[in-house]
């Protein structure tokens, strides 16, 4: 029989949207301390087709039937945008832990009052960025604080792909959707990660689709207390990531630093800059690893011992208002404080 520290929590999955069917519902399985033990959609009949494909042994027709099971423990909320935060405080009032999908709110002040939820509650809350447990992040991390390229004094950044649906979720613009709060929050939280502080202010140029109105190209500038971090981001061009981390003496490049595969190597690259065309770059591979195995570990290992998260609510709170700021300023033209 497990110890009490080692005993897998019971989880519940709230909706059955695509991220979760294929990505972190059978990455959190393949770990020791994540039991996924029921479902919920406002289909019942398509939650227990989700259940049944996915070897989950109960579906729920609603939200509230699920977190009303005592069995459950914690619960991951993949739902649209908007509904993040009023589904979060559902679930922290009915006593269950909330792993939840970034961006965990859609401004800071509602971000904020998760805070307040979480401290009467007592339980967990954080937000879903699974990329800052993955070697291939916790690795550059090492080697700035290390010194190995210097001092870090820029980060450049690129994340971007192709989606014209209108009914996507991402493209409608009333419900949370559009390219910042989409994928430009990662370049931002990773800035915040690397960096190891808060951007003072931040500009942004902001290009909104004519129909849909979500911000479908982005490109940003975020001023930190040593350094600068810049990225584009876009849901309307050619898929591509990429990452640039420039010190005063080198320079790390990650390879897929955001979808990195389940069932591949990860590489980055740390060159000291001697030779032009990358040919001082050397290559450091990482063991095929699933970012959200870890996640849903460590959130669980957190849920066990009650220790402290690294990244707690507090910081999604930080990494709103960098994000609330872009907007502000792509209304401006001016540069915004954070």
């Amino acid at each position: 029989m497990a110890s009490v520290s080692t005993k897998p929590v019971t989880w519940g999955i709230l909706s059955t949207a695509k991220i979760g069917r294929k990505k972190v519902i059978p990455a959190m399985k393949q770990g020791k301390l994540c039991r996924i033990r029921a479902i919920a959609s406002r289909d019942e009949a398509g939650a227990r087709q989700v259940a049944d494909e996915l070897g989950i042994p109960k579906a729920y027709g609603s939200y509230e039937e699920l977190l009303a099971d005592p069995e459950i423990e914690a619960v991951y909320n993949p739902l649209p945008n908007h509904l993040h935060v009023p589904w979060s405080i559902k679930a922290a009032e009915a006593g269950k832990h909330v792993l939840c999908e970034k961006p965990i709110s859609l401004t800071a002040a509602e971000a904020q009052t998760l805070l307040e939820v979480r401290d009467r509650t007592g339980v967990l809350i954080t937000e879903a960025f699974m990329v800052r447990s993955h070697p291939q992040w916790l690795r550059p991390r090492e080697l700035v604080r290390q010194g190995r390229i210097g001092k870090l004094r820029a980060i450049q950044g690129a994340f971007s792909y192709s989606n014209t649906d209108p009914k996507n979720i991402r493209n409608q613009a009333d419900i949370g959707g559009g390219g910042i709060y989409d994928i430009g929050c990662y370049p931002i939280v990773i800035s915040r990660f690397l960096f190891e502080a808060e951007p003072t202010r931040v500009v942004g140029l902001i290009e909104r689709d004519p129909e849909m109105k979500v911000d479908r190209l982005t490109s940003a500038l975020l001023d930190f207390p040593e350094g600068q971090a810049s990225f584009v981001c876009s849901t309307q061009m050619v898929s591509y990531q990429r990452i640039q981390v420039f010190g005063t003496k080198g320079r790390i490049e990650i390879e897929i630093p955001f979808n990195s595969p389940p069932d591949k190597p990860c590489r980055i690259f740390v060159d000291d800059g001697s030779q032009l065309a990358d040919a001082s770059a050397q290559a450091e591979t990482f063991e095929v690893v699933d970012q959200y195995t870890i996640q849903g570990e460590l959130f669980s290992e957190a849920v066990r011992s009650g220790k402290p998260v690294e990244f707690p609510l507090e910081d999604a709170v930080k990494n709103m208002r960098a994000i609330d700021a872009l907007f502000l300023s792509a209304e401006t033209g001016k540069w915004e404080k954070v």
